[in-house]
């Protein structure tokens, strides 16, 4: 899963903790998809659909300071469920408070 955007308010500095902004995150799932692939029944499978809202819930209504525990959370969300024996999270912050000009910064984790 590419490109997931949601508003959430995540950073060390005052400003950064009083409002909003927006955050990317990546996901790649390492998931048995064998009986999947055989019966074509999406109880057999991890919803995608259902890991995105969880991960959309976690960036929009948790709080961090920092952006390697919002990957570990997002990361944790996605390992709750057996199936999912491996996850690698980015999480990308466009608009990050720093001098230099960039697109974003960012932490890949894979657990």
């Amino acid at each position: 899963m590419r490109g997931l955007r949601e508003l959430g308010v995540h950073g060390v500095l005052p400003e950064e903790q009083a409002r909003p902004q927006p955050f990317e995150v990546d996901l790649e799932l390492t998931v048995d998809a064998s009986r999947a692939g055989e019966s074509d029944d999406l109880d057999d499978t991890v919803d995608y659909a259902a890991v995105c809202e969880a991960v959309a819930r976690v960036v929009s209504s948790e709080q961090y300071a920092l952006l390697e525990r919002l990957a570990t959370r997002i990361a944790e969300v996605c390992r709750a469920d057996p199936r999912v024996t491996a996850v690698t999270v980015e999480v990308r912050k466009p608009h990050a408070p720093v001098r230099a000009m960039l697109d974003h910064v960012g932490v890949r984790i894979e657990r």
